[in-house]
């Protein structure tokens, strides 16, 4: 008797490593732009996000200042005393100078740590500035720099003074020797009734001439 032979299915298929070459599509332009403007994006907001956190750590830093000076009154004027014994007063300023300019022109006297120029409501400069130094020895070098010229113009230089709340400095009136001397009033005994200082007039009467 002859075997037949049967297929078996369901049996062990061979492992078989064949390197099949895929193909792959040309990159695409606009896929690239586009991806290069999506990482731009990304980019600028994480720069704003950065810029918003710093801005906001300053305002808390200032808010907290704020609230420390409300406090605490008493060392927020210590403070400020201890600034101004760093700081000068800058006058005769020249109306276009940048604060960049007063710092690199007090920059040889020490490190400057502030510049500010005052301004008006309109947002005018006044034409005075304070300059405030790391070191209180700067504070004489820059005395050293009155009448110095900036823009073409002699700049007054003098230590900054410090302003105490609630008091206001008095400034006499200066004697003007053109002004004259008011003499008092001295009302008459009796009021006319032609007004202040005037008297009836009296007028003699004119002759009729009407061929004259």
């Amino acid at each position: 008797m002859e075997e037949e032979e049967h297929e078996v299915y369901g049996g062990d298929i061979p492992d078989v490593e064949a390197d099949v070459d895929m193909p792959t599509a040309p990159p695409d332009d606009d896929a690239v732009k586009e991806l290069d403007e999506m990482k731009k994006r990304l980019k600028e907001m994480e720069e704003e996000a950065a810029a918003l956190r710093e801005m906001q750590a300053k305002v808390e830093k200032e808010m907290g200042a704020a609230a420390a000076a409300v406090q605490d009154p008493a060392a927020s004027q210590a403070s400020k005393e201890e600034v101004d014994t760093r700081s000068i007063f800058v006058g005769n300023v020249d109306y276009a100078c940048t604060p960049e300019e007063v710092q690199q022109h007090f920059q040889s006297c020490g490190t400057v740590n502030r510049v500010t120029i005052l301004t008006d409501k309109f947002g005018q400069p006044k034409g005075f500035a304070y300059v405030e130094f790391l070191e209180v020895e700067a504070v004489q070098e820059a005395l050293t720099l009155s009448e110095s010229e900036l823009h073409g113009r002699q700049l007054k230089v003098m230590a900054k003074r410090t302003n105490v709340p609630g008091m206001k400095q008095f400034r006499g009136r200066r004697f003007n020797p053109y002004r004259g001397f008011r003499r008092p009033y001295v009302p008459p005994y009796f009021y006319s009734p032609y007004g202040y200082g005037k008297v009836p007039r009296f007028r003699r009467p004119s002759r009729y001439m009407p061929y004259y």
